[in-house]
């Protein structure tokens, strides 16, 4: 495999020169703030969304990114074309950088900051056809109060410890719960239902309040179902909710739009990916041909 080319605090250099300090606090403490985004066509989707919400991200915790949104969106461009990619799945990340032993973040004199370009698969493809088997683990969604879930951060243990429940067992992703009992979102992915209401399908996810974190995919689907009329609502769902519903699936930037065919061992509506979920995917699908930046 011949070896990727990183962006690494302003420069592109091989990936075996793109070295973070163990003094890194990113490292040491996970304090840090990252974007995945992805790339179709040559083109990045909503690369001006991410490069924001990843200063907000860095706002919320007082970290500077010593590099503005038009010099980070250049990067993209630049580490992109360095490994030659037209479609991948960018990665980047802002730690608070070098630092002491102690938390005390404000002996970090500057951030680093590095974008990875790769291929990434995170379902095997047959997923895509006959839907993902999730079930809802124990491990619940850190509590809004301690981090708010808006901040996208590099402490995962929280996903992490739900996604090993999740493949312990048996399923491909896992359902966490918020600290009252109602569904947040998958370890890494936002999760939608499809359930009649008034006599129509309607698309169900839960809200920002929820303690999920807001997907640049989740609401550009959003966005697609109500170009096609397609009733939306944002409201607390409870694990009734999943295991009555017509249809089920998950976004993300990474997973894109699939199927949920089994949770906690009950088949979702028929057992195979539904007409709404199949309507959004091809919408989608579409989108990605133009794949529109901001």
């Amino acid at each position: 495999m011949a070896e990727k080319t990183i962006w690494f605090d302003g420069k592109l250099v091989p990936e075996g020169e793109a070295r973070v300090s163990v003094f890194d606090h990113g490292l040491l403490y996970g304090d840090g703030v990252f974007e995945g985004i992805r790339a179709y066509n040559g083109r990045v989707l909503k690369m001006r969304t991410h490069l924001e919400r990843l200063q907000q991200s860095a706002r919320h915790i007082q970290l500077q990114i010593p590099y503005t949104i038009e010099q980070l969106e250049d990067a993209i461009r630049e580490v992109l074309a360095a490994n030659d990619l037209t479609d991948g799945y960018l990665r980047l990340c802002v730690t608070r950088g070098v630092g002491t032993l102690g938390l005390n973040p404000y002996l970090c004199d500057n951030p680093t900051v590095f974008i990875i370009a790769d291929s990434i698969t995170l379902y095997p493809q047959e997923m895509y056809t006959s839907g993902l088997k999730i079930v809802t683990t124990s491990t619940i969604r850190n509590h809004p109060a301690a981090l708010s879930p808006r901040v996208k951060s590099l402490n995962y243990l929280n996903n992490i410890m739900a996604k090993i429940e999740a493949i312990e067992g048996g399923g491909a992703e896992g359902i966490m719960l918020n600290h009252m009992g109602y569904v947040a979102e998958c370890t890494g992915d936002n999760i939608f239902i499809v359930q009649q209401r008034h006599g129509w399908p309607t698309l169900v996810t839960p809200p920002a309040h929820a303690g999920i974190l807001e997907g640049v995919t989740r609401n550009l689907v959003i966005e697609l179902a109500q170009e096609a009329d397609l009733p939306v609502e944002e409201t607390d769902l409870t694990r009734h909710d999943l295991f009555i519903a017509d249809e089920v699936f998950l976004t993300g930037t990474a997973a894109e739009v699939i199927p949920v065919s089994n949770i906690d061992g009950r088949s979702v509506g028929s057992g195979t990916p539904g007409p709404i979920t199949l309507q959004l995917n091809d919408a989608f699908r579409k989108l990605m041909k133009h794949c529109p930046e901001n």
